[in-house]
Parts: structure tokens; C-alpha cells; sequence
């Protein structure tokens, strides 16, 4: 998440101080991504580092301002011009679950599935009916509110996400229990010399999770 970026883009609406910028940020993404103050007040001043924003005086209740540079509106452009890279993606604590999951002792890996596929379920629920919500905002406020747009856009994408998620575990779930149909059941050869080192015991613990699934499976 760019909180710089978020900031920047605030900011160019007009002086503020870092409790306003925090507040508006939420606003704008429905506090998905709450802050606390200390991280606004740390990214304006790497922002004041950098050139992209200057101190501006103060309001008539003592708060100090931060505006916007040239620079800082360059930055900004060029953040929304540019997509956002997938080359190198965050870590998804999900996927490294599963990884590590497959041929761990002691764990079903099909519980640890089920247990995320509930849980992905309910927040679809919910972000559902937050986006009833916010529909129904938009209809009081009217359509051109712009937190109310914003946040029914973050919505919408956390529902995308969490319903991607859920296809993705029933996916992982069909591969295990295919992988079960078709491991050889005696043991694993040992290992050429050439070789990999670990090679043949990574196959071997895919192959006993497989046979797990499958004998859990009703």
C-alpha cells in the first residue's frame, strides 16, 4: 500500500495537517487500511526529505501544514500514469501457508483449506453488505459524493479478491486430491547421484499429504 502516494494525492486538494490527512484517507478507503498518526507524520517527513512537500505555516488552531511541491505533483502524476508492477509480488501469507503446509507433520492440509475457505466466505458476506451499505449512501448522498465512490470501488475489489481466493482453495483442494489418485503407493526410489539433495523426500511427503486428503476426504 502507497501511503506516500495516498498523501500526495490528498495533499494536492490543499494544505493539511497529519490528523486531517489521516482522517481523509480512511474516509476515502473506508478504513480498510487504517493509519495511526505516527506513520502519517513519518512518510511527511520522508515527503519533506525528498523535496515532494513543504511545511506551510499553520491553521487558525495551531496545527502545522503540509502542501504539495512540484515535485510532489510530478511524483503523483507519474503514479497514476504508471500500473502498478506485479513483477515482483507482495508476499500472500495464504499461499505461503499452503506451501509450507504440503508435507508437514502432523497437519491436514485439507483442514487448514477448509478452515481459510469459511473464513473467506464470511468476509465475502460481509463486504457484501458493507457495499449494500455504501450503495445505499451513495443514493442519499448522491452518486458524485467521492468517498462514497471511493470506497465502493475498494469494496468491490476486496470482493473480487476474496472471491478469487475462494476459487483458488477449491482449486488447490482438487489438485491435492487428484495428486492422491495418481502417487504410486510403494516408496520412494532413492535418489541418483546426480540428483537434487532432498528431491526424492519432497516427493515423498507430497505424495503422503495426497494420501491424506483423499483418506479424510467424505
Amino acid at each position: 500500500m502507497s501511503i506516500r502516494h495516498g498523501l500526495l494525492a490528498l495533499l494536492e486538494r490543499g494544505p493539511r495537517y497529519g490528523s486531517q490527512l489521516r482522517t481523509e484517507f480512511e474516509s476515502r478507503t473506508g478504513s480498510t487500511w487504517p493509519l495511526n498518526v505516527g506513520q502519517v507524520y513519518t512518510t511527511l517527513s520522508r515527503l519533506e526529505r525528498d523535496g515532494m512537500v513543504v511545511q506551510d505555516g499553520e491553521d487558525e488552531a495551531g496545527h502545522s501544514l503540509y502542501a504539495i511541491t512540484d515535485s510532489g505533483r510530478v511524483e503523483l502524476r507519474s503514479w497514476f500514469e504508471h500500473p502498478v508492477d506485479r513483477t515482483s509480488p507482495a508476499r500472500d501469507e495464504l499461499a505461503i501457508k499452503l506451501a509450507m503446509a504440503v508435507g508437514a507433520p502432523g497437519v491436514d492440509i485439507r483442514d487448514v483449506i477448509q478452515s481459510q475457505r469459511r473464513h473467506s466466505v464470511k468476509a465475502m458476506q460481509d463486504y457484501t453488505r458493507l457495499k449494500a451499505q455504501a450503495l445505499t449512501a451513495m443514493e442519499k448522498n448522491g452518486v458524485g459524493e467521492r468517498d462514497d465512490i471511493a470506497w465502493l470501488l475498494v469494496l468491490e475489489q476486496l470482493i473480487f479478491q476474496t472471491e478469487a481466493e475462494a476459487r483458488w482453495l477449491d482449486h488447490c483442494e482438487s489438485r491435492l486430491i487428484r495428486l492422491s489418485s495418481t502417487t504410486p503407493a510403494a516408496g520412494p526410489e532413492p535418489a541418483s547421484p546426480g540428483a537434487a539433495p532432498g528431491a526424492a523426500g519432497m516427493g515423498a511427503r507430497a505424495g503422503a499429504v495426497a494420501e491424506g486428503v483423499a483418506r479424510h476426504r467424505p
